[in-house]
């Protein structure tokens, strides 16, 4: 697929985020997917496979939140197999504390799917807002 192409999965994709509709993201990952988290939080490493994500990133991430996780997309810019987008999250934690992280993403894709995703974030925010992953 072509960078615009790419662009245009990833416009779709975060215009669903910004509902808080998760599914066409999570729809969007290959099976080999791979993403890291970077910094030095019990959350950062790299999870390898959709599932792996899906288990051991987003189900304890999600579990800690009281409400719908909006994710909306401030600039998408895509050359080659890359998409890259600098985007902002907003929820509040069960615990009553504002998780509203400022993200860069940048995004490798391949047929159709994301295939490779790193995560640029203000990792103190992560170490004051949520608890440790499993």
């Amino acid at each position: 697929m072509s960078a615009a192409e790419n662009k245009q999965l990833m416009q779709q994709v975060f215009a669903e985020l910004a509902k808080g509709n998760g599914k066409p993201f999570v729809d969007l990952m290959a099976d080999d997917f791979r993403w890291t988290i970077t910094g030095t939080t019990p959350w950062s490493k790299t999870y390898e496979g959709k599932q792996a994500v899906l288990k051991d990133l987003m189900q304890p991430l999600f579990a800690q939140f009281a409400g719908r996780y909006i994710n909306t997309a401030e600039r998408i810019i895509a050359e080659d197999d890359y998409v890259v987008i600098e985007c902002r999250g907003h929820v509040t934690t069960k615990a009553g504390k504002p998780y509203n992280n400022t993200y860069c993403y940048v995004c490798r894709m391949a047929g159709g799917k994301m295939r490779e995703l790193t995560e640029y974030l203000d990792t103190q925010l992560v170490a004051t807002a949520l608890a440790a992953s499993a």
